[in-house]
């Protein structure tokens, strides 16, 4: 099993072989030549609904297909009821799907020839179908939202995953209600509303996989209904700060009010992570990095520890990002200097370097405030090389323009 690494995916094999096999009955008295070549070296790979098979192709022309026996579950010896027939001895390969998951299975394989006789049955091969695949690593009930009580969990890591199936049962009862199917592996959320104020609520998550398999479920959290504070509103966060993002917002309004919590990602897709408290309408999230963003959420929490909703749309922020690119816009000589003129788009920049290359060595010219400069430090004959760098009011600096080559020739 373990050195078999040629055997192709599931979803090939059923392509391949799904023109090719029916399930007929097997015949009462089959027929045995012991001459007919026996199928050898099976392999198989393994799902949770489906096994695959891969043999020593047979190239006696006496071979006209294979038969493939199978057990129920609850079978263990004897001859196996026939599952399926291949007609075609070219054929090595056969996917053996809508089995149960953590089931264990017995094969039987073997060749017949165009009158129907049948070779000796190949060995016993016993497989087991992988287990239910396991549900949400992570489940969290966000209690005190009115009328109503959030459900969160981490997107499943599996690609398998195309929807999540939320149950809910009532506080001291054993019965789950099936509440919703929420679809998409990236879903993350599902919101139980017009529930009973002030009372306690169970939920758990399955996964349902693209086969329509549904896992175990997740643990069982529970959750109250209760008023939240009442959402943060006007948050703002700068792009024009260097090494830093400043979040503003409205104060909360709530007489209990406790802090505020700071959440940001870089996506707004994707999870968000917590990453401050504070009690003042400002935070500075220190960045360093030019041109960094984020998006934040903002939430204020009550003295009962319970917290408001986050606001719908994420804000982003972004660090100042570092002046633009300058371009070099002529560049001559008069045999004793060289002249060099650029521009920048952003007029940003206050100051200017000028790098200059020659014969192995550098020579940085600082604190250029004209988007003009002229080397009068050159001798015929030699190449120099230049580039610029723009300098902002913060000390922030560009990208190194792109390199300009000038050589004043030797009378």
């Amino acid at each position: 099993m373990k050195k078999w690494i040629a055997l192709i995916s599931l979803s090939v094999l059923v392509l391949f072989v799904s023109g090719c096999s029916i399930a007929p009955q097997a015949p009462k008295k089959p027929i045995i030549d012991h001459t007919l070549p026996k199928v050898e070296q099976i392999k198989y790979l393994t799902d949770m609904t489906e096994i695959g098979f891969e043999w020593q192709a047979i190239r006696d022309s006496r071979v006209a297909g294979f038969y493939i026996y199978r057990s129920n579950p609850q079978e263990q010896t004897g001859r196996l009821p026939r599952l399926a027939t291949i007609n075609d001895r070219h054929v090595a390969r056969y996917s053996d799907r809508g089995l149960k998951p953590g089931t264990q299975y017995h094969y039987r394989f073997s060749t017949f020839s165009e009158d129907k006789k049948e070779s000796a049955l190949s060995e016993m091969i016993t497989v087991t179908t992988r287990p239910l695949i396991e549900s949400v690593s992570f489940v969290k009930a966000i209690r005190g939202l009115p009328n109503r009580i959030k459900i969160i969990w981490r997107p499943h890591s599996s690609q398998r995953v195309v929807a999540y199936v939320i149950e809910r049962s009532s506080l001291g009862s054993t019965d789950w209600e099936r509440l919703s199917r929420v679809e998409g592996r990236l879903s993350a959320e599902y919101i139980d509303s017009e529930l009973e104020s002030n009372r306690v609520y169970r939920y758990r998550v399955k996964v349902e996989t693209h086969e329509g398999v549904l896992s175990l479920p997740s643990k069982v959290v529970e959750a109250s209904t209760k008023s939240l504070p009442i959402e943060i509103k006007n948050l703002k966060a700068t792009m024009d700060v260097p090494k830093k993002i400043i979040l503003t917002w409205d104060p909360a309004v709530e007489e209990d009010f406790s802090y505020y919590k700071v959440y940001r990602a870089i996506n707004p897709l994707l999870f968000f992570n917590y990453l401050a408290k504070t009690r003042d309408t400002r935070y500075e999230d220190l960045i360093n990095e030019n041109g960094k963003s984020y998006y934040y959420l903002v939430t204020a929490v009550d003295k009962d520890g319970l917290e408001s909703p986050k606001q719908q749309n994420a804000v982003m922020g972004s660090s100042l990002a570092a002046p633009s690119i300058v371009y070099i816009t002529s560049l001559n000589h008069d045999g004793r200097s060289i002249n060099i003129t650029w521009q920048s788009k952003d007029n940003r920049a206050v100051k200017y370097n000028v790098i200059k290359e020659y014969k192995g060595k550098t020579k940085v010219f600082t604190g250029i405030k004209e988007s003009s400069f002229t080397d009068s430090d050159v001798v015929a004959g030699v190449e120099y090389k230049y580039n610029i760098v723009a300098i902002d009011k913060f000390g922030l600096t560009s990208r190194e323009s792109e390199n300009i080559v000038i050589e004043i020739p030797k009378d």
